[in-house]
C-alpha cells in the first residue's frame, strides 16, 4: 500500500497516508456526528456534534498510529529494517523488510501491537471512568467511551488468529516454534486468514439481507480484503521456501547491455530497440548505474518528441533503483522490488553494474525452487 502524502517521521520510521484514509475518516466522523452522539445527547448545537466526531475521528487515527508504531520499534530492535509505515482504508501497515529471525521475535513484533491498542482502551477507559464519578456527563464523556471502546474492540479484532491481522502472526509464531517450519506455520496462518475472512463475508452479506444495515457490507469488504491478503501471504510463504538459500548472482542476468541518459529515445528506438532482446535497459556512467529505462516508459513518449527526449528524462531516478548486492539473499532483495525500477533490480559489486534482475529471472528462480523441493520430498531422498 502506497502512502500519497507524507507526515514526516516518528521514531526514525517515514510516516505516510493514503488517500483511502479519507474515506473511513469521513465515515468514522459522520457516524458519530450524525448518528451516535445526537442520540445519546439530544439537544445539543450541531457545530457541538460536529467537533466532537472530529475530534474523536482524529485521536482515533492517532491510536492506529501508535499501534504501527510500536511494531516498527520493536522490529527494529529486532533486527529488522522498517520501510515505512502508511495509514490507508483498513488501518494501517508498517512496511517490513525481510522476516522474524526466530519464533520470539515473530511474537513481540506480531503482540506488541494488540496490547498498544489495549491500553489505549483502557486509558480513555479510565478517563471516561473518572469523569462519571466526578458527575461530568455529555458529548466529552462520550467521546472517551467510544475511543475505550473502538480500541479495545481493534485490538481484540487484531488478535484473532487469521493472517495478515497480528493474531495470525502470533499463530504462526507457535506453529512455527511447535513444527520448527517457518513455511507451515506461514501457511497455517494464511489458512486460518482464509476461513475467517469467509465467515466475515457471510456474516456481513446475512446482516444486510436481514436488513440489520449497511454495516453488513462493511463486514463483508473486510473479509474480501482479508482472503485477498491471506492468500497473498500464502504465495509470498510458498516463494520464499522455494527462493531459500538463493543468492543474487544465481539468478541475476550478467553484464547486461546498457547505454548513456544522453541518448535520445528516438535513437533508441532507431539503433536499440530490435537488437537489445530484453524490456529494461540500464543507464550508466563510468559503469556505474544511473538510471533504468523500460519499455513502457519508451512506449509513453509521443512520436513527435523521441528526438527530443533523452533516455534519463523517462528513467526511472537514480535514488529511485533498487540496487542489490550479488552475495545477497534473494529472498531479501524481493520485497524491495516493488518500490520502483518497474520490478527489477539492478545489482552491483564495489558501486559498479555487474548485472540485473528481472521478474522473469524471479520466475525461473522459483520454479527450480519448487521442482528441487519436489524432488527432495520423494521417498528414499
Amino acid at each position: 500500500m502506497r502512502a500519497s502524502f507524507r507526515l514526516g517521521r516518528i521514531a526514525g520510521v517515514p510516516v505516510g497516508v493514503n488517500w483511502s484514509v479519507l474515506v473511513i475518516f469521513a465515515l468514522i466522523a459522520w457516524a458519530l456526528s450524525a448518528n451516535q452522539f445526537p442520540r445519546a445527547y439530544p439537544d445539543r448545537p450541531v457545530i457541538a456534534y460536529v467537533l466532537a466526531g472530529l475530534a474523536a475521528a482524529v485521536v482515533f487515527f492517532l491510536g492506529l498510529l501508535a499501534h504501527e508504531v510500536s511494531h516498527a520499534v520493536v522490529a527494529k530492535r529486532n533486527g529488522l529494517e522498517v520501510g515505512g509505515i502508511t495509514l490507508w482504508l483498513f488501518g494501517g501497515v508498517a512496511e517490513l523488510r525481510g522476516e522474524a529471525r526466530d519464533p520470539g521475535a515473530e511474537l513481540r513484533i506480531a503482540g506488541v501491537g494488540p496490547l498498544v491498542s489495549l491500553l489505549i482502551g483502557f486509558f480513555f477507559g479510565a478517563i471516561a471512568v473518572l469523569l462519571a464519578l466526578a458527575g461530568v456527563e455529555g458529548l466529552l464523556l462520550g467521546s472517551l467511551a467510544w475511543l475505550a471502546g473502538i480500541n479495545v474492540l481493534l485490538a481484540v479484532f487484531n488478535a484473532l488468529p487469521a493472517a495478515p491481522l497480528d493474531g495470525g502472526r502470533l499463530l504462526r509464531a507457535a506453529v512455527w516454534k511447535a513444527t520448527g517450519d517457518r513455511t507451515k506455520a506461514s501457511v497455517v496462518a494464511a489458512r486460518a486468514g482464509w476461513v475467517l475472512g469467509a465467515l466475515l463475508i457471510g456474516l456481513g452479506l446475512w446482516q444486510f439481507l436481514a436488513g440489520v444495515g449497511f454495516g453488513g457490507l462493511w463486514l463483508a469488504l473486510i473479509g474480501w480484503f482479508l482472503i485477498g491478503a491471506a492468500g497473498m501471504e500464502e504465495r509470498q510463504a510458498r516463494m520464499g521456501s522455494a527462493l531459500r538459500g538463493v543468492r543474487v548472482a544465481d539468478v541475476m542476468t550478467p553484464q547486461p547491455q546498457t547505454a548513456s541518459g544522453q541518448m535520445t529515445v528516438a535513437d533508441f528506438v532507431d539503433h536499440y530497440l530490435f537488437a537489445y532482446r530484453h524490456t529494461a535497459l540500464p543507464l550508466t556512467e563510468d559503469d556505474r548505474p544511473v538510471g533504468l529505462v523500460t519499455l513502457d516508459r519508451v512506449r509513453g513518449i509521443p512520436a513527435d518528441r523521441r528526438d527530443a527526449t533523452t533516455l534519463a528524462e523517462v528513467a526511472c531516478r537514480a535514488d529511485e533503483l533498487v540496487l542489490a548486492r550479488p552475495e545477497e539473499s534473494l529472498n531479501d532483495l524481493l520485497p524491495r522490488l516493488s518500490e520502483c525500477a518497474d520490478g527489477r533490480a539492478l545489482v552491483v559489486a564495489d558501486g559498479r553494474l555487474v548485472g540485473i534482475v528481472s521478474p522473469s529471472d524471479i520466475s525461473r528462480a522459483v520454479q527450480r525452487g519448487s521442482l528441487r523441493e519436489q524432488l527432495a520430498d520423494r521417498p528414499g531422498r
